[in-house]
C-alpha cells in the first residue's frame, strides 16, 4: 500500500478516523465526509474506491504510527517505563480533549463480526503490532530495572493494552476522562519494579 497520500486523501483518512471513533464503521458514510469538507461523494471515490478502501487506509496510518514507535525503539535504548507513559499519556490527553475520544481500532474491534474481511485484517494487524512493542517495552523495562512483570512479556503486553483499553471504555462508559486516569495509574503500580 501507498503511506503517501494526497491532501484531499489524507484529509478523508483524518475525516473517516474522528468519524470512525465517534460513530464507528456503520455509523458515517461517504455523505458525511462529503459535507464536512464541502466536497462531492464522487471525489471521494476518487481517491478511495469504496469504504473499505478508505477504513483500511485509517487504520494502516494508525499501525505505520506503531510501527515507527517500534523501529525508534529498536534503534535506541528509551527508558521503557517513560515509553508506556508516553503511551497512556497520549489516551489521556485525547480523552480529556475529546481529539480522539476512543482507540478508532477498537470501535473496530467491537464491529469486528460485522466487518469486511480487509479491514478485519488490518484491526487485526494494529493489535498485533501494538502487542509486539508493549512485549518489546516491557521486557526492556525488565531489563532496565523499572518494570516487574508477574507473567510472560507476551501475557503481560496483552493485559496492559487490556487494561489501557479497558480504562478508555470506562472513562466513555461514565463520561468520565478522569476515570481512565484511575485505571492507568493502578496499572502502573501493578507494574512497577
Amino acid at each position: 500500500m501507498n503511506t503517501a497520500l494526497s491532501d484531499t486523501a489524507g484529509k478523508l483518512v483524518g475525516g473517516a478516523a474522528q468519524l470512525i471513533m465517534r460513530v464507528g464503521y456503520n455509523g458515517f458514510s461517504y455523505a458525511d465526509l462529503a459535507e464536512r469538507f464541502g466536497i462531492r461523494k464522487a471525489s471521494i471515490h476518487h481517491h478511495f474506491p469504496s469504504k473499505v478502501d478508505l477504513v483500511v487506509a485509517v487504520v494502516e496510518q494508525a499501525r505505520a504510527g506503531i510501527r515507527a514507535q517500534i523501529a525508534a525503539l529498536e534503534e535506541g535504548s528509551p527508558v521503557a517505563i517513560d515509553q508506556l507513559r508516553f503511551y497512556t499519556g497520549y489516551w489521556e490527553r485525547c480523552i480529556k480533549d475529546q481529539s480522539a475520544p476512543f482507540c478508532l481500532a477498537a470501535v473496530l474491534a467491537a464491529e469486528l463480526p460485522g466487518l469486511p474481511e480487509e479491514v478485519a485484517v488490518s484491526v487485526r494487524g494494529h493489535f498485533a503490532d501494538l502487542g509486539k512493542w508493549l512485549e518489546r517495552l516491557l521486557e526492556l523495562g525488565v531489563e532496565q530495572g523499572s518494570v516487574r512483570l508477574e507473567a510472560s512479556p507476551d501475557v503481560e503486553a496483552q493485559a496492559f493494552m487490556a487494561a489501557v483499553y479497558g480504562a478508555m471504555l470506562a472513562a466513555r462508559a461514565f463520561d468520565d476522562p478522569e476515570r481512565f486516569n484511575v485505571i492507568v495509574e493502578t496499572l502502573f503500580r501493578r507494574i512497577r519494579a
